[in-house]
This record gives C-alpha cells, structure tokens and sequence, in this order.
C-alpha cells in the first residue's frame, strides 16, 4: 500500500503595516519644533554646542538677550562655533575670529577682509518658552508651541533633561499616548469613558480629555495631546489641583530620543513652599510613568502589527505620523 504523503502547512508570515520612515531616512526629518537647549544653558554669555538632527548647531544669545540656534561649522574652514564666544551679541569663531550675527551672516573677520558674500550659517526658527529653547526644522514654522491653559507668567515652571537617550525616534514616544491599551495595561489608568471617539485631529495636533483615575486611585482629569510629532502636552487635574506636563523630544543623532521635562503650577494656588511641594509630587508621579515605559523603549522594534478595535486611535495616530511633513534645508550647513 502507498504511505500517504505528508501534508505540509505553509510557513507562518508575520503581518506588517505601512512602514512609517525612520527620522533620517532618506536624508528628511519630521518638520516639528525640537528642543535644543535649557534656557539657563545659555546664562553669561555662554555658547552651546548641540547634537541635531544628522549634525551640530550652535546657541547663544544676542545683544538683546534673544536666543538664536545657527548651524555650528563655520563656513570659512569648519570649526565648531562652539569652541568660539559671544561678544557683544556676536558669534566668534575660535579659530579665525570671524563674527557673525545672530541671523546668521558674517559681518567681520579677524584680519579684517570682508566678509565673503556666502559666508552664511543657517538660521533656525527659534521660541524661547517652558524654560527651553526650541528650534523648528524649516525656515518657517508650519505651527506654534502649545499653550497652557493660563499665561506663562501666571505659572510656575520647572524644566529638566533627562540624562538618558532612548534608542528610538521621538513618534515612537508619541504614540504612547493614543496607545489607549498601554494607558491602561502598563501605567494602570482607568477611564470613566473610552476617549477614543472624541479625539480632536488637526493636522499638526491630536488631542483628547478623560476623567478617571491613576493606578493609586487618585481622581485625575487630563487633557492629553501631541503636537508635531516630538512633544507631549498634559493639562488637568490630580485630586483637584491643575497642573501641566510637556515632554519634548530631541534627535541629537538618528534614531535616538533626548527628553526634556516641563512641569507647570499656577502661582495663585498656593504659597512658594506649597507649591513646591506639589510640584515635586507631581514631578515624581510623571518620572514613575516614563520609568515604567523606560525598559520597553529602550528594547522595542516599533512597526505597526496586528492591531485591535481598541487600537483604532493608535492606528490613526501612525497614519498621522506617515503623512506629516518632511525635510532638511539645514543639512548642508550642519553636517
């Protein structure tokens, strides 16, 4: 009798979505605000070297004490501008002492030729705001920095960087938060209704409010967002006191994540101490929540699977990040 032949079943196929460009890819970067720098970074006089993007900028202040972030090679033999120093509001090189303005020309060099027509840095749209000092990756900002619900002069503000880069880029961040599934399966959060249905879309934003209550049961009532695709925004209350939350995300190289953190509290809601007080409180609560994301981010190989019904917000979310405008007309001045 013939043995019958053994059925084969087909190898198992992985199931991918529509890949979503790695920052970098291709030579383009979201156009979003990054953050460059603390802004007491930039007290005396001093000058900043940073890591952006796929290269360095530099930031100092000018006569008027504005901040300005230019492209860091100098365009005569590629010195790094931050090896140079800030006299009377002007950028010098260390090496030649060519000076240049804060727009970014050079207006004289150490031996006193003139300066050549296209000796240019690139000038980066700058906000000072929150404590930090922001750069957008364009020539002209498409969208403006959040706002909090009451004047920054009304607030009391603290901003930190956290020491540690996360090996990702700073959307894979983002999508944590219209990660509902992560909201309530890792950090624990309770929502009295699915926010999932009345999230606002704008095309630089998404935006949503809940109430309902953290993993100790504290009575909290967020509103939550992202603007760009590199800074997460909070706004609300915890046991009835308002306080407001931005994690901004940096490229200091391709592929890698800095974060920056903002806490907020409004000055008419408690004396100097208490307010402290709350704020330290509030600072440790949102450490705890980047502490539980820490080891997942610094491990994960993001990419969209096999989502679920209750994925329907991250998925818009990955869709929003697929289309949101990209660029690089500094690349060749910071590289």
């Amino acid at each position: 009798m013939a043995q019958a032949k053994p059925r084969t079943e087909p190898p198992p196929r992985a199931f991918r979505g529509k890949p979503i460009p790695a920052e970098g890819e291709g030579g383009l970067f979201t156009q979003t605000w990054y953050p460059v720098c603390l802004s007491e970074a930039l007290a005396g006089g001093a000058v900043v070297g940073v890591d952006f993007l796929d290269g360095r900028v530099v930031a100092f202040r000018d006569q008027r004490g504005q901040p300005s972030v230019l492209s860091a090679y100098c365009p005569h033999v590629g010195a790094d501008l931050s090896t140079g120093e800030c006299i009377d509001g002007r950028l010098r090189c260390a090496f030649h002492h060519w000076e240049f303005e804060s727009s970014g020309r050079c207006v004289r060099t150490g031996v006193g030729d003139p300066p050549p027509p296209g000796a240019l840095l690139f000038r980066f749209p700058v906000r000072e705001r929150f404590g930090l000092v922001w750069a957008f990756n364009g020539t002209d900002p498409h969208f403006e920095l959040p706002d909090f619900p009451d004047p920054d002069d009304a607030l009391v503000m603290r901003a930190e960087a956290v020491p540690e880069l996360f090996p990702v880029d700073p959307w894979v961040l983002c999508a944590n938060t219209p990660d509902l599934q992560h909201i309530r399966s890792l950090h624990g959060i309770s929502f009295d209704r699915d926010p999932a249905d009345a999230i606002e879309w704008t095309e630089s934003s998404m935006f949503y409010e809940f109430r309902g209550r953290h993993a100790h049961g504290e009575r909290i009532e967020y509103r939550l967002g992202i603007i760009g695709t590199s800074i997460f925004y909070q706004s609300g209350t915890i046991d009835g006191r308002w306080f407001g939350f931005l994690a901004p995300f940096a490229i200091p190289k391709p592929g890698f994540t800095r974060t920056y953190l903002v806490l907020a509290a409004r000055r008419e809601e408690g004396d100097a101490a208490s307010t402290a007080a709350f704020l330290d409180a509030v600072t440790e609560l949102e450490k705890t929540v980047v502490s539980e994301d820490a080891p997942i981010m610094a491990t994960i190989r993001y990419r969209q699977g096999t989502l679920t019904r209750s994925d329907r917000a991250l998925s818009r979310f990955l869709q929003y990040v697929r289309e949101f405008p990209r660029a690089h007309p500094a690349a060749d001045f910071i590289r």
